[in-house]
């Protein structure tokens, strides 16, 4: 009897399925009865035309609003909506904008029609969000600033007020992904005011998580990391359990980078991880927040010194990535950049930076297919690759004459990304600096000895200004400039003192065996053979293999990046813990 109905049911299942198809084959004959649809039934109908690879004929039902907002109702199914969505964008459509002029004249026909305004913003905010969360920062911008004029058009009630603030969260993160930094300070500054706003009408609520997390994240990508930090401290401490799981795993994850970039390794390990264990739980391993939290758990374990780990888990959010977002995304060229620097870090001393080299060049591809002009979101990606050319120069060029064009190109890569870095920054910034210390690099391979030692001063200058003398950006540039004075220009007592502050540096934040330490202790090596300081040279012979005792030991007791059998701790315990450190 039970296998009979276990029949049955499987029957049933492949009649509503032959009744899909059925329907699909002759969608146009059926197009006016569409409406009657459930919601479901009807995602149903257009999944299977994307399965079929229908798409010109799909293009046209998801470009329509009203059809399009029925669709967006079907929340268990957003990874097929995602992977259809993008489809269509690669074959051509422009689904993506055909919406956002759609929902422009939406927003111009229902400013008399309170009824219809308030129907057209929860419209506009689920639309907004869709298209961000798919990679298309621009239609989403487009669609979340007219939902923005229909919002503050509004009385500012308190709940209108928050209707405001739930746009500008949405609005923000757009805005943040796309480095659109200028409007997003605008769009932080209103979000600023209807708090206050809202505290003056004595609603002073404590349900800001999300969007102090989106504050956060506009500081971090503009690397301003003491707000980027202070903000996430703030949306920590507005977590509740009863918040969407989403919201929690956002919060935790920018909080978690924000402690990388202070050197809290033990904060950020404990948040970052929460955040993994929570999104495998709620959305599996297969869906993009599980790649967002792949990606940043990536970046902890690469700061964390912990290479190997990070680039598994860099190539296990890009595979995740491709698989919903095809090949020509945002998201999928970003997971290229983040693979491609982990890469290089790891194949550093081996030389071999083709697979490195490979994932950067997609990256570039991607973006500048997708990006109007020089965007900034290309100069980290050439940052990126112009560091791969340049090892490959020193490395593996075959002629001296493939070495200089390499170097050559790598030269133009890095002031490209400078340039880019100085309009969207300024001078006074972190990548900026970061910027003329590659610069320096290049200039030391490429013997231009003078400029070289300039552009290291910038980047110490600029990092000490910014970030304090003793950070770990700091430690690194004053490295690069020991190694240019010690290798190049016979100034080593001067190399001397450079190596013992950039070794102090990473001893303070990251302990004895940091891999870093090997590049100061054999350059403190060079400095004492050749100043004939022999009980130096030998002191530092011992240091040196004392390190390589140490790193081997690291590496034994290194843990899998993911326990598969843990689970997340409740967020309340978490948050005691993170604040008890």
């Amino acid at each position: 009897m039970a296998e009979g109905c276990e029949k049955l049911v499987q029957s049933m299942k492949t009649l509503y399925k032959l009744g899909v198809s059925a329907v699909a084959d002759r969608l146009p004959t059926y197009k006016k009865y569409l409406v009657y649809l459930p919601e479901n039934i009807l995602f149903d109908l257009y999944y299977q035309l994307y399965q079929e690879r229908r798409l010109c004929l799909l293009g046209v039902e998801l470009g329509d609003l009203e059809t399009f907002s029925r669709i967006l109702n079907v929340t268990n199914r957003r990874v097929h909506l995602l992977q259809s969505f993008q489809a269509l964008m690669d074959h051509g459509t422009m689904v993506g904008k055909e919406l956002a002029i759609s929902y422009d004249i939406c927003c111009l026909c229902v400013k008399e029609n309170h009824v219809a305004q308030d129907k057209a913003i929860n419209l506009g905010l689920r639309l907004g969000a869709f298209l961000s969360d798919a990679g298309w920062y621009a239609e989403s911008e487009r669609v979340l600033l007219a939902c923005k004029k229909l919002c503050i058009a509004d009385e500012p009630t308190p709940e209108n007020l928050c209707r405001i603030l739930e746009c500008c969260h949405k609005l923000l993160h757009a805005q943040a992904a796309y480095c659109a930094f200028r409007d997003a300070a605008e769009t932080h500054q209103l979000a600023m005011d209807t708090i206050q706003q809202l505290k003056y009408g004595g609603y002073d609520s404590d349900d800001h998580a999300a969007l102090y997390a989106e504050f956060s994240i506009l500081f971090f990508i503009r690397s301003e990391y003491d707000r980027a930090y202070r903000w996430g401290i703030e949306a920590l401490r507005q977590l509740k359990p009863t918040l969407p799981a989403q919201v929690i795993i956002d919060v935790l994850r920018q909080a978690a980078k924000s402690c990388v970039v202070k050197r809290e390794f033990q904060k950020a390990g404990l948040l970052i991880r929460q955040a993994l264990y929570l999104a495998k739980e709620i959305f599996d391993t297969d869906h993009p927040k599980y790649s967002d939290v792949l990606i940043d758990y990536g970046f902890y374990l690469l700061n964390y010194d912990c290479i190997v780990n990070s680039v598994a888990v860099y190539e296990a959010a890009l595979e995740i990535r491709k698989a919903i977002f095809g090949k020509t995304n945002l998201h999928v060229a970003l997971a290229h950049e983040d693979l491609a620097y982990a890469l290089y870090v790891y194949e550093y001393n081996s030389g071999k930076f083709q697979k490195a080299s490979d994932h950067a060049g997609k990256a570039i591809d991607i973006m500048e297919k997708l990006l109007v002009g020089d965007h900034i979101m290309l100069a980290s990606a050439k940052r990126v690759k112009a560091l791969i050319l340049e090892e490959i120069a020193l490395d593996n060029a075959p002629t001296p004459l493939s070495e200089q064009t390499l170097l050559q190109k790598s030269e133009s890569l890095h002031l490209s990304a400078l340039q880019l870095a100085k309009t969207a920054f300024g001078e006074r910034n972190v990548q900026t600096a970061k910027h003329y210390g590659n610069l320096g690099r290049l200039y030391q391979s490429m013997r231009k000895f003078e400029e070289a030692e300039a552009m290291h001063l910038k980047a110490i200058s600029i990092k000490e200004e910014l970030l304090g003398p003793e950070d770990y950006e700091v430690g690194l540039s004053a490295g690069h400039l020991a190694s240019l004075y010690n290798f190049h220009m016979n100034r080593y007592r001067d190399a001397e003192k450079l190596y013992y502050r950039s070794i102090a540096i990473s001893l303070k934040l990251f302990g004895k065996s940091y891999s870093g330490l090997e590049y100061d202790y054999r350059g403190l090596l060079h400095v004492y053979t050749k100043l004939d300081e022999r009980d130096k040279v030998l002191e530092y012979m011992d240091t040196l293999n004392h390190w390589k005792e140490l790193r081997d030991k690291h590496a034994l007791s290194e843990d899998p990046p993911i326990d598969l059998q843990k689970r997340s701790q409740p967020i309340q315990e978490v948050l005691t813990m993170f604040f008890s450190m």
